[in-house]
Parts: structure tokens; C-alpha cells; sequence
């Protein structure tokens, strides 16, 4: 578990269910610090933690399979308020001696729960509440001491509470979009019950990340992996703030960046900040690494291990430097795959980094989502060019070509690129994206330009809504707006004669190809 001395926080005990991660961000929109952790940490270790809740999270298995993840009863034990979420409520149910098991038919989707007992969960909400199901067991009956506070047409317990002893439950997804007034039972849960106040703010959250980092570094020399996202400049002004003059920063230009985009990084860097900066272009190294190679995970293994070598190489010119900074978030560890999460793809921060690393990793952003650091960095005074810069993967358009990575493809994209962001920009929608970019597949169709037959490359054009990239839905672009980006692409990028439109969400596709 992560330091936060002081702060008083809820743990999410985690049980693999597809919206845990999404329990810790919603508690945290509510500025409480909210920390995930395995559902079978010791109780000694979460009574050392201190926290002033539990949340138990959904999960994909039955609570009546012989080898079910489970509870220790202890917990119940410590003296904190416990919240289950529909796998959370089953177990605690079932531990608690009530009734767990199968109706006729699983229930996914939409539905209407209808409070029949107020409880202190559903304090000034209202007494029909459209939610989001996901589950297969029930709670059949609940256990003694509990009051069944909520029931739907197929549910008999929808929710129930001990009030007593502090423990709660809902079957549905107070976390999802899709539950209406699921916030608001959050915030009765952590204001009401848990009695936490809303403190979990920028300017605590700096606070906090400057004593960690003065912690871990002391006195000692320390490198940050610069690469012009808000992530890694937050990381940067962060460790800046706490050690000074103790930190270079290392800007890494692979080559595979946007157009024009490494030049921008640097003059907007230097011009806004007093950071020491080393400007290392390194595009034919990338390059070369990456011949022949077609395969996503290599690519981004490469890659991640090239970073790490060329800091490693600029650190002993400046007398060797013990500590890397790096500006990995929450959602790259757990797309690089946790114990109860499987690993979707290797973030090159995260899972590509190699074995043998040269450096004590310091990642002051680790445990924070995008929203929360670009809510910092807005209080460090990065401009808005940097905070609400759409997320750019850190292998860039290398994992963007489908296929091997050569300079004429690079260069195809880049523009590509361009126009595509440009009318992004132009038709105000930059701001209301969550990521738009084009991908270049390394095949070829035929076409027809100026009545001459052509044999070139398609651009796919990708643009997705999101709030933290845990999940995403394609964005509905306007026809004229996709007209003007597919005749600009054509007309204006040599070696590309068609431009098709990705129409897939997350799940089940990633944002990214590769």
C-alpha cells in the first residue's frame, strides 16, 4: 500500500471484478484517497493502514465455488464501515450466514431497484432508482441482524445493512455511469457513514507526493524521463518542487513523436519552466532497433529498454544519477497486468521496462488517474497545452504502424496525423475527446487518382470518448467534419489512398491497435 501518513482514506479490497479500478476513481471524485489493494491482504496489514472504510469489490466468480476468493471475518472486526458491491455483498452475505445462489436467469444490464427501508445508504435519494446489474448469484436471504434496505422485480435483496455493525451492500454498480445517483450513495457511504471529509485535493495531493519524494531520494542525484505529456511533466514539476536542482530532465526524442512535436516539448519546457533539460534525438537509434520487428509486445519491449539505455548513457555524463522519475499512472500498472487484473499490454514505463534496470524507479504519479493529474498540473501552473494534451502512448506512432516501422511509413503517419488533429482542432472537439489519432496498417489497396491506377496505404482514423481509458466508446464525429479529414489526408499525403473509420469501443477492442 502506498504512504499517505496522514490522510484518511478508503481501501477497495479487490476481488478481479471488471469495475474495481472504477470503485477507487469514483470515491476519489468524491476527494476522499481511495487505494486498491488484493482482496486477501493480511488484516493486521489493513488494521497498520488505518483506513476509515472498506469497500469490497464485485469479481467474476460465484462466492459457492469450492476455491471462491474469500474474506477474512476479521475485517468485519476492525471497527471500520464495510460497503460490498455485488460479489462484496454476496460474500459478506454468505460469511454472515445468509443465503447466496441462482435465480432463474443472470441479470446484465439496466434495471430499477426500489428502496424499501431507507437505510443510511440511500439517505435523500429517491425511492426508485435506475442502476447497473452485472451478476449471476443473488442474495437469496439475507443474514440475521441485516434489514433488506432495497429489492428489485427479480432481486429479494437488491441491498441490505447492519447498521449496527457497520456493514453494507448493494447488488448493483454504484460506480457505473449508468446507476443513477450512484455518486451521491457513494458520498453517503464516505461522508455519512465512514464520517471522512472531503480533503483529497490538488494541493494535497502535491503536498503528499512532495514528502514522498523527498523520502525516497534524500540527497541524491536524480533523472526524469521527459516526454512532453502532462504525465511525465507533472512528474517532472513535481520532483522539481521537491529536490530542486537535485533533478535533470531527459527528453528522449525516439523519433516517433507527432509532427513537429519534440521541437514544441522543448521550447514550451524551457520557456514555462527552469527545469534542466537534455534534448536527446535519437530517431535513427529507434529506427534500427525496430527493423524487421512486426510484433506489438516487441515493439514495445524494444523500445522501453532503448529508453532506459540511452538514460542510463546521458545520467554518467552528468556523474551518474541513482533515481529515474517516470510518469506512470494507475491505469498503466493495471493494463500491464496486477495479480487479479490480466495483462492487456505492456506499458513501456511499466511492463517493457527490462530486468536489468540501472536505476531506483521513483514514480510520483503511480497511484493517481489522468483526471487527478491534470487537475495537478493545472495547480503547478503547466499551461493548457500540456494538462489537456490528449494521452500519446510513450512507443508514439511506432505501435500506430501496423507492421514494421520504416522511415517512409513514420513520415506517412506524421502527416496523416496532422491533418487529423488539425480539423479535430478546428471543429472545437479537442478538448471534448478523449484520444483522436490515425493509424497506418502496413498494407495496400488499389485506388484511382488523376485516372492512374494507385497502389498505396489506407489511414484509419481513431477518435474515442473516455474518462480514464479504463473504458472508451468511439466518438460520433460529424459526417462534414470526417469528409474534410478523409479529402485532406488523400489529397494532401503521398502514399495514401483511402481513409476508413474505426467504429469499435473498449471493451472489447483497446484504444490503440497495438
Amino acid at each position: 500500500m502506498a504512504s499517505t501518513e496522514g490522510v484518511r482514506k478508503v481501501l477497495v479490497l479487490d476481488f478481479g471484478g471488471q469495475y474495481a479500478q472504477l470503485i477507487a476513481r469514483r470515491v476519489r471524485e468524491c476527494r476522499v484517497y481511495s487505494e486498491l489493494i488484493p482482496y486477501d491482504t493480511p488484516v493486521e496489514q489493513i488494521r497498520a493502514a488505518n483506513p476509515a472504510g472498506l469497500i469490497l469489490s464485485g469479481g467474476p466468480r460465484s462466492v459457492n465455488e469450492p476455491d471462491a476468493p474469500t474474506l477474512d471475518p476479521l475485517v468485519f472486526e476492525l471497527g471500520v464501515p464495510v460497503l460490498g458491491i455485488c460479489y462484496g455483498l454476496q460474500l459478506m452475505a454468505k460469511l454472515k450466514g445468509g443465503r447466496v445462489g441462482r435465480l432463474e436467469s443472470a441479470e446484465y444490464g439496466g434495471a430499477t431497484v426500489s428502496v424499501v427501508e431507507r437505510g443510511r445508504l440511500f439517505e435523500g435519494l429517491p425511492a426508485d432508482m435506475a442502476c447497473w446489474m452485472s451478476h449471476g448469484d443473488s442474495v437469496l436471504e439475507a443474514p440475521a441482524g441485516f434489514v433488506v434496505t432495497a429489492q428489485s422485480d427479480l432481486l429479494p435483496v437488491a441491498a441490505m445493512e447492519d447498521r449496527e455493525a457497520g456493514i453494507y451492500g448493494v447488488q448493483f454498480h454504484p460506480e457505473v455511469r449508468h446507476t443513477a445517483y450512484g455518486q451521491e450513495l457513494l458520498k453517503n457511504f464516505l461522508y455519512r457513514i465512514c464520517d471522512i471529509a472531503p480533503t483529497w485535493t490538488p494541493v494535497s495531493i502535491i503536498e503528499e507526493a512532495v514528502r514522498r519524494i523527498q523520502a525516497e531520494v534524500g540527497g541524491e542525484r536524480i533523472v526524469c524521463g521527459l516526454s512532453g505529456g502532462v504525465d511525465s511533466a507533472v512528474a517532472a514539476l513535481l520532483t522539481y518542487k521537491a529536490v530542486g536542482d537535485q533533478l535533470t530532465c531527459i527528453f528522449v526524442d525516439h523519433g516517433f513523436m507527432r509532427k513537429n512535436e519534440g521541437e514544441e516539448v522543448e521550447a514550451t519546457f524551457r520557456r514555462h519552466f527552469h527545469v534542466p533539460l537534455i534534448h536527446v534525438r535519437a530517431k535513427e537509434r529507434f529506427l534500427s532497433k525496430l527493423a524487421g520487428v512486426t510484433e506489438p509486445e516487441r515493439k514495445r519491449k524494444i523500445i522501453g529498454e532503448e529508453f532506459i539505455r540511452t538514460f542510463e548513457e546521458e545520467s554518467r555524463k552528468l556523474g551518474k544519477a541513482r533515481f529515474l522519475v517516470q510518469g506512470t499512472l494507475y491505469s498503466d500498472v493495471i493494463e500491464s497486468g496486477t495479480r487479479e487484473a490480466a495483462k492487456i499490454k505492456s506499458h513501456h514505463n511499466v511492463g517493457g521496462l527490462p530486468e536489468d534496470v540501472d536505476f531506483d524507479l521513483v514514480e510520483p504519479l503511480r497511484m493517481l488517474f489522468k483526471d487527478e493529474v491534470r487537475v495537478v498540473g493545472a495547480e503547478l501552473g503547466l499551461p493548457e497545452s500540456i494538462v489537456w494534451r490528449q494521452p500519446f502512448p510513450g512507443p508514439g506512432l511506432a505501435i500506430r504502424i501496423i507492421g514494421e516501422v520504416d522511415e517512409e511509413r513514420l513520415q506517412i503517419l506524421q502527416e496523416a496525423d496532422f491533418v487529423l488533429l488539425d480539423e479535430i482542432k478546428r471543429a472545437g472537439l479537442y478538448r471534448q475527446i478523449w484520444q483522436s489519432f490515425a493509424v497506418l496498417p502496413a498494407i495496400r489497396s488499389v485506388g484511382v487518382m488523376g485516372d492512374e491506377r494507385t497502389y498505396a496505404y489506407p489511414i484509419v482514423v481513431r477518435a474515442v470518448t473516455s474518462d480514464d481509458a479504463m473504458t472508451a466508446d468511439w466518438a460520433r464525429l460529424p459526417h462534414d467534419l470526417l469528409e474534410r479529414i478523409s479529402n485532406r489526408i488523400i489529397n494532401e499525403v503521398p502514399g495514401v489512398n483511402r481513409v476508413v473509420l474505426d467504429i469499435s469501443s473498449k471493451p472489447p477492442s483497446t484504444i490503440e491497435w497495438e
